[in-house]
């Protein structure tokens, strides 16, 4: 028989919710504060949002012609499915109260959408927005998504991220205190980063009063400012093989609070995007192996939480 070994997001989930659900995901034509100026130009050095927007997702389309083809795309193996509206490319907290709310609510009106996800940074949640939510978190199911990406000021400064630690825990403690779930993105592998730092993060992420954890290993994107530090000099990088970061991952999940809800441990960008070929296995066969693993070392989630 199998042992449970993490919380696992999609029984999760659809405990939450009553019904198995599907994330679309949308891109509102929000912009981020690192790009425009406002704290910095040129984004985070790792980022291309083309590594995670599939077609559907078009800023020249409305909220509700995107959930509509989202819809259509996976009604053909699920034909029952409902649907969560994923706010996902760049900051979607990032523009007047009033254009957020109106892109929202959008969502929310098509037909078959149960609740919505936000992405954002922990530099974008001003009060009166967060009262918006707190009253929208009464009506329907919803998740703020905050990037954190690092717990360390000089990763966060390192990649141009444009916040600090201590932003990503005031938005967040100031979120969850009006009862709305959280969940964070986390990148393992960023350069400067040592193992042990790595793990200090799980330690750091368990004292926050977080709700789901989002893991991803370190892809160098063609174009972007950090694949050109990696060839200029790679001395700071450790790209991991799958078979070492699965053992990351344990080891992360070990010193895990026991409550946290992991939703994934990689990301899956384009191969033709790629600046240093991936390792080939689809997001379900690498979590097999992370169960594997598991059950051969005996590991569980919180096994060395302090």
């Amino acid at each position: 028989m199998d042992i449970q070994r993490y919380n696992e997001y999609g029984p999760w989930l659809k405990q939450q919710l009553g019904m198995k659900v599907q994330k679309i995901s949308l891109n509102a034509g929000f912009s981020c504060p690192n790009r425009d100026g406002k704290v910095g130009f040129g984004g985070c050095t790792y980022c291309n949002n083309q590594t995670f927007n599939p077609e559907y997702c078009d800023t020249s389309k409305s909220i509700t012609q995107q959930l509509i083809e989202g819809k259509q795309f996976f009604a053909r193996k699920y034909p029952d499915m409902k649907y969560l509206a994923y706010f996902q490319a760049y900051t979607n907290t990032y523009a007047d109260i009033d254009t957020i709310k109106e892109k929202y609510e959008e969502a929310l009106s098509v037909p078959d959408i149960v609740g919505i996800v936000i992405g954002t940074r922990p530099d974008c949640m001003p009060g009166e927005l967060l009262d918006y939510l707190s009253e929208l978190n009464k009506r329907t199911f919803l998740i703020i998504e905050y990037g954190v990406e690092s717990v360390y000021d000089t990763t966060l400064l390192r990649i141009n991220r444009g916040h600090s630690h201590a932003q990503t825990i005031d938005a967040i403690t100031r979120t969850a205190a009006r009862g709305i779930r959280i969940g964070i993105h986390i990148i393992l592998g960023l350069p400067g980063e040592s193992h042990e730092m790595l793990l200090k993060e799980a330690d750091i992420i368990s004292s926050l009063p977080v709700t789901l954890l989002k893991l991803h290993q370190l892809q160098l994107i063609k174009g972007t400012a950090m694949a050109e530090e990696y060839f200029a000099d790679s001395s700071d990088f450790n790209l991991f093989t799958a078979d070492s970061y699965i053992d990351l991952v344990i080891d992360f999940i070990e010193r895990l609070r026991p409550d946290i809800i992991l939703e994934r441990f990689v990301s899956q960008s384009p191969s033709s995007l790629l600046a240093i070929p991936g390792w080939g296995l689809k997001n379900y066969e690498f979590v097999d192996k992370v169960r594997k693993r598991m059950n051969e070392r005996n590991a569980y989630q919180g096994r060395h939480w302090k």
